[in-house]
């Protein structure tokens, strides 16, 4: 019984409620008994804004607009890196030809961090959306290529060279063994590839918008308004652990015969 309850989803939620509890409390007793309340508004100031901000506007705009700017970014940049990214990383691990053109550039290129890119993307594609879509696909594509690199490459060779015994065509041994075996790897580049595009957007709205999570805590600092920083900074968190949950989920629907996917 002990064991069932360890692995159910009520212990998570249990947990989790208990972890982000003890943050609170712990946020609390520093802003009540530390210096700290002269820079930190409590924690309860900061959710009172974000509740008041589903309803009331920042800047023109009501919070979960400004969350949904974000998300737009983030999701065309993201599947820029995803539909890039992917077959990239997978043809340098099944195709010692590939290997050799890509993976030299692809090796240049890596060690430059998608922020270095921001000056260069507002020379090319200017301030409007194009220059922050380049910005988060630079950044979520390099760990999207390196997993599904690393997934192609570390193919059981045997199950490979059986099938071809048995006739199977490249195709086929691409479809039924390389993909499959692929897929639990590609995901945990999605994960990395997901939280730097929301660090990306955050990078890039700073830079240049009028709306967005980034924008909140912009013109947050620019106010010298604390609460709304804070605020921002919340939004960005719990949208972002949605969005890990939901992909965790689609990995576990696709990769349920892998105990990475449980």
């Amino acid at each position: 019984m002990k064991k069932k309850f360890q692995n159910s989803k009520t212990e998570t939620i249990v947990y989790f409620i208990c972890s982000l509890a003890g943050l609170l409390l712990v946020w609390q007793l520093a802003v009540s008994f530390t210096s700290l309340q002269k820079v930190m508004p409590s924690p309860f100031v900061v959710l009172g804004f974000v509740g008041e901000s589903l309803t009331q506007k920042i800047g023109g705009k009501i919070l979960p607009l400004h969350i949904l700017a974000s998300l737009k970014r983030v999701f065309v940049g993201y599947f820029l890196a995803c539909i890039i990214g992917i077959p990239l990383g997978i043809l340098m691990g099944c195709s010692k030809t590939g290997k050799a053109i890509v993976k030299p550039i692809f090796e240049l290129l890596r060690p430059i961090p998608g922020l270095a890119w921001i000056p260069l993307a507002i020379l090319w594609f200017g301030i409007g959306e194009t220059s922050k879509y380049f910005i988060i696909c630079d950044s979520a594509i390099v760990s999207i290529i390196l997993n599904a690199y690393a997934g192609a490459s570390q193919v059981d060779q045997t199950l490979v060279g059986a099938a071809r015994m048995l006739g199977a065509k490249p195709a086929q041994i691409f479809l039924y063994i390389t993909l499959p075996a692929s897929v639990p790897q590609i995901f945990a580049g999605l994960q990395v590839g997901l939280s730097s595009s929301w660090m990306a957007v955050i990078a890039a709205e700073m830079i240049r918008a009028n709306e967005g999570a980034g924008w909140i805590i912009t013109t947050g600092m620019e106010s010298g308004n604390t609460v709304q920083i804070l605020a921002g900074m919340i939004s960005i968190g719990l949208v972002g652990l949605l969005l890990a949950s939901l992909l965790r989920l689609i990995e576990r629907g696709l990769c349920s015969w892998n105990i990475q996917g449980r």
